[in-house]
């Protein structure tokens, strides 16, 4: 129930983020301490404010209720960002990133890296493969399908 709850949610609040100025990221129905919780992840190049949040909750909520995606199940609406250290998914979060350093996480140990985790300069990407630009300035192409994470490295 909670994919097709999401995906409900996000056929219907793409169009109206979209219109707003924002980028809607991910949508996530999840069991929370205080129950169910419709989460929207928007994004726009500024960064995001809670003000944003707030004109996207006061857009969407009306219509939410309206499209009932839930079925009269009680949830709490909840528009956030996922800050600066979210994870790199979207074609604009690669491009945002290219040039920038960047943590690659595996789903288990890369057989010819012998690692679980490399960090190294975003080069390229595509559907299929990431380049990097490792520690010795190595150009090292990875199969996107052995990825199960690519965050930014935040230095402060």
């Amino acid at each position: 129930m909670a994919e097709r709850v999401k995906d409900i949610c996000y056929e219907i609040a793409n169009p109206i983020i979209s219109k707003l100025g924002y980028e809607l990221v991910e949508v996530e129905y999840q069991k929370e301490q205080n129950g169910m919780n419709l989460i929207f992840y928007i994004d726009k190049e500024e960064g995001i404010s809670i003000v944003d949040c707030e004109i996207v909750t006061k857009a969407l909520d009306d219509v939410l209720d309206e499209a009932n995606p839930t079925n009269d199940k009680p949830y709490t609406l909840v528009v956030s960002s996922l800050g600066i250290d979210r994870p790199i998914k979207t074609e604009r979060d690669f491009k945002k990133n290219l040039g920038k350093e960047i943590e690659i996480k595996f789903y288990a140990m890369h057989k010819e890296l012998k690692v679980k985790v490399i960090e190294g300069i975003l080069k390229d990407f595509d559907e299929k493969f990431v380049t990097i630009l490792d520690s010795r300035n190595d150009e090292i192409k990875i199969d996107r399908s052995l990825i199960a994470n690519i965050l930014p490295v935040i230095k402060f």
